[in-house]
């Protein structure tokens, strides 16, 4: 009896699309959902040292909810590397902004911290409407 476990290989794994609509949903939810979806944990074929993830859209991500007193406790920082180089921005003046942004975020902090979790966020799309530009890859609705 064989006891070895399988491993997919590169030229093995499929890709779909999938489409995930963030209109009143918290932030987290969607970000969670959307980082299992590129990582691939939602298939058998998962495997940890490979990308075997699907292509996944966000749209309607300006109509996201922040529950609690998020929108002005929650603060986003950035440095710029020199003295003094501290910019603050909070989570209402983000989402006016650029939402596009703060969605990116959040995904790209459940994803791994290294080289592979930069490939796997390469196949996240967000929109901050109900547009995108992706029919031609035939994305299917994701609900949850």
């Amino acid at each position: 009896m064989n006891n070895t476990t399988y491993s997919i290989k590169k030229s093995e794994i499929e890709r779909k699309w999938y489409i995930i609509d963030a209109a009143d949903k918290p932030l987290g939810r969607v970000a969670t959902e959307a980082a299992k979806l590129l990582r691939g944990k939602h298939k058998p074929t998962y495997t940890p040292n490979l990308d075997t993830g699907d292509h996944v859209i966000i749209l309607n991500a300006s109509k996201v909810v922040l529950t609690g007193k998020k929108l002005d406790q929650k603060v986003y920082r950035s440095h710029s590397g020199y003295i003094g180089g501290m910019k603050e921005t909070t989570a209402r003046e983000l989402l006016n902004k650029s939402p596009e942004k703060m969605m990116m975020h959040a995904v790209k902090g459940m994803l791994p911290h290294n080289s592979l979790g930069r490939q796997m966020l390469k196949k996240l799309r967000v929109y901050a409407g109900e547009e995108h530009e992706n029919a031609a890859q035939k994305p299917e609705v994701w609900n949850f």
